[in-house]
C-alpha cells in the first residue's frame, strides 16, 4: 500500500517536527538511580493493589502489586532491591494528585528472577487464552502514552471479528522520536510482537503504520521482516499531518471506515496498538520480561541535550533533566507527552510509568508573553482542521452559555481534544480547555441528576414501604378484632361485659332488699 491509496481523514495541520534534536545519536541506558517510585495505578482501569510489604527484598520482575479486577496490570520492581515505603506519592497525572506507590532502594545488583516467568519460545503453538495470561501477568500496557491494559484490547467482543491489527508507529506531535527509535534499534521486537497480536486475535492482516519521513525506521523494518512475513504484513508511510496517529483518524486513513460514533474499533473489525506495546509484548512471551523499563523522549528548546533514553519505571524526572545536560532552574515548563496534548508537570519529583513517552521542557525569553485571548471573529479555521469535522466556534459559543443541550447534540463527547483547533485560531482562545471544562460541567450536571434521581427513588421507596407497613398493622388488627368476635359467638360462653354487669344489678337488688327487711 502507497500513500497515493490511503484515504486520508479531514481536516488536520502541518506543525514543525522538530525530530532530528533527539535522533542524532542511539538510545541511552539511564543509570539506575537509588530509589525508584513505582505507582500502582500508573495505567488505565483499576489501580494495582499492593503484594509486597516494607522491608521485602525484591528481584527485578517481581510482583509489586495485582490489580482486583481484569480492567487493570499488575505492577513489578524495575530492579532489585528493599522495599522501604508505600505510601502516596506524586504521579504523572493532570490532577497532580497524589496515588499510592511502592518505594524501592535499589541495590545496585539489579537481580533478576529467573524462574518468575520462563520464556516461551514455541509460542505460534501456544492458544490466545495462554499468551494473553501471559502479556497480562507481565504488566503490558499500551505505551503510547494511554496505558490501557493491552488484554483488555487483545480480548475483543465475541460478537466482532478481527481482520486486520494496525500496530502505530506515527507520532504526530512534535519532538517525540521514541518509536522512531525503537524501529530503528528494535525492529525485530515490534515484528515479533505484531505477530504474537495476531496470532491471539486472529487477524489475517497486519499493518505497520509509520510516517514517510521515517526512512531509516522503515528500514530496518524491511530488514526485519521474515520471508513467512512478507504476505501478512504490510509497512504503511502515512503523510507527515497532525493528528495522523489519532485512533479513528488512523484507521480511516488505512481503511477509509469511520469508527461508529460511541463506538469500538473491533466493530468493523480492526484493532490498533502501539509500537512499543507489540514490542514490550513480545518480551514478555519471547523472553519473560515483565513490563520495567521504557523508552523517554527527552526535548523541548529547555533541555541541554535531547535524546531518547532507556529509563527504568519509577525512576524521577530530575534524574532525566540530569543525564540530558538541564538546567532545572532554567526552565518554565515541564510537559508530559507532546506540546499538543501532553500535561504539566508541577515538580520534577515526579516518576517516569508506563505512559511517559516523552518529557518536553520549555523555555520562555524574558520580553515575551502568551499572546492574550480575543473575541472569536467566526472566521471558520477551526472547522477546517477539525478531525472529526464538528463546529468548533458553535462548541465554543455552546459552552460559554452552558447549553449542555446544544453541546451533546452537536458532538462535544466526539471531541478527542487533539488542539489543532486551538493552534489556528487567531483571537488565541483556549478551545481545548473550555471544552475539557464544559465536559466536566456536562458529567458533573448528569451525576447531579442521577443524584436526584436515586434519591427521589429511595424516598418513594420508603413512603411506599411505610405506607404498606400501616395496612399491614391495619389488616393485623382488623384480623384479630374479627377473630376475638367469632370466637365469643361460636364458644357458647357468655359475654364477660354482660355477666359482670348482671353481678352489678343482682348486688345492686340486694342491697335494697336488705334496706326493706330492717
Amino acid at each position: 500500500m502507497s500513500i497515493a491509496d490511503l484515504f486520508g481523514f479531514p481536516g488536520g495541520v502541518r506543525l514543525p517536527g522538530h525530530k532530528a534534536a533527539s535522533t542524532s545519536e542511539p538510545v541511552t541506558e539511564l543509570p539506575l538511580p537509588k530509589e525508584l517510585v513505582i505507582p500502582l495505578g500508573q495505567h488505565e482501569g483499576d489501580p494495582a493493589e499492593a503484594v509486597v510489604a516494607v522491608g521485602d527484598r525484591v528481584a527485578r520482575g517481581t510482583c509489586l502489586g495485582r490489580p482486583a479486577s481484569d480492567f487493570g496490570v499488575p505492577v513489578h520492581a524495575p530492579t532489585s532491591g528493599t522495599i522501604t515505603a508505600i505510601e502516596p506519592r506524586r504521579v504523572p497525572h493532570p490532577s497532580g494528585l497524589p496515588e499510592s506507590c511502592v518505594i524501592l532502594a535499589a541495590d545496585g545488583e539489579d537481580r533478576r528472577d529467573p524462574d518468575a516467568y520462563p520464556p516461551f519460545h514455541n509460542w505460534p503453538t501456544l492458544s490466545p487464552a495462554t499468551l494473553r495470561q501471559r502479556i497480562a501477568a507481565c504488566g503490558v500496557a499500551g505505551l503510547g502514552g494511554a496505558a490501557f491494559p493491552a488484554t483488555v484490547k487483545l480480548t475483543p467482543p465475541a460478537d466482532c471479528t478481527i481482520h486486520t491489527l494496525i500496530i502505530n508507529a506515527i507520532e504526530c506531535e512534535p519532538w517525540i522520536t521514541c518509536d522512531d527509535m525503537l524501529l530503528r534499534e528494535q525492529a525485530g521486537d515490534v515484528i515479533t510482537g505484531a505477530r504474537i497480536m495476531a496470532h491471539i486475535l486472529g487477524a489475517e492482516r497486519i499493518i505497520i503504520a509509520l510516517e514517510e519521513d521515517k526512512h531509516a525506521a522503515r528500514q530496518s523494518l524491511g530488514q526485519a521482516m521474515q520471508p513467512q512475513d512478507e504476505s501478512t504484513i504490510d509497512i504503511v508511510p502515512v503523510p507527515v499531518l497532525y493528528p495522523a496517529g489519532g485512533e479513528k483518524q488512523l484507521i480511516h486513513t488505512l481503511t477509509g471506515r469511520e469508527v461508529p460514533a460511541g463506538g469500538l474499533p473491533a466493530e468493523i473489525g480492526v484493532l490498533c496498538h502501539n509500537a512499543g506495546t507489540a514490542a514490550a509484548a513480545a518480551r514478555a512471551v519471547c523472553q519473560g520480561e515483565p513490563l520495567t523499563e521504557r523508552i523517554v523522549t527527552v526535548a523541548g528548546t529547555g533541555i541541554g541535550a535531547p535524546r531518547n533514553l532507556r529509563v527504568r519505571l519509577g525512576t524521577p524526572v530530575h534524574a532525566l533533566l540530569q543525564a540530558t545536560a538541564t538546567d532545572p532552574d532554567g526552565l518554565e515548563r515541564l510537559i508530559v507527552g507532546g506540546p499538543m496534548m501532553g500535561f504539566t508537570l508541577e515538580t520534577a519529583d515526579i516518576p517516569v510509568t508506563k505512559g511517559f513517552n516523552c518529557l518536553l521542557a520549555t523555555t520562555v525569553a524574558p520580553d515575551t508573553a502568551p499572546e492574550p485571548a480575543m473575541p472569536c471573529i467566526r472566521c471558520g479555521d477551526c472547522a477546517e482542521v477539525c478531525p472529526m469535522t464538528l463546529q468548533p466556534q458553535q462548541l465554543y459559543w455552546h459552552a460559554r452559555n452552558q447549553d449542555f443541550d446544544d453541546l451533546r447534540r452537536d458532538g462535544l463527547f466526539d471531541c478527542i481534544e487533539c488542539g489543532a483547533c486551538a493552534y489556528v485560531c487567531p483571537s488565541h482562545i483556549p478551545l481545548v480547555g473550555i471544552y475539557r471544562h464544559a465536559k466536566s460541567a456536562i458529567r458533573g450536571a448528569d451525576r447531579e441528576q442521577q443524584e436526584a434521581e436515586a434519591a427521589r427513588q429511595r424516598y418513594e421507596f420508603r413512603q411506599a414501604r411505610l405506607e404498606r407497613e400501616r395496612r399491614e398493622r391495619e389488616e393485623r388488627r382488623r384480623r384479630k378484632k374479627e377473630a376475638l368476635q367469632s370466637g365469643a359467638e361460636t364458644s357458647g360462653k357468655p359475654d364477660k361485659k354482660a355477666e359482670i354487669q348482671a353481678a352489678i344489678a343482682r348486688a345492686r337488688k340486694r342491697k335494697r332488699g336488705g334496706g326493706e327487711d330492717q
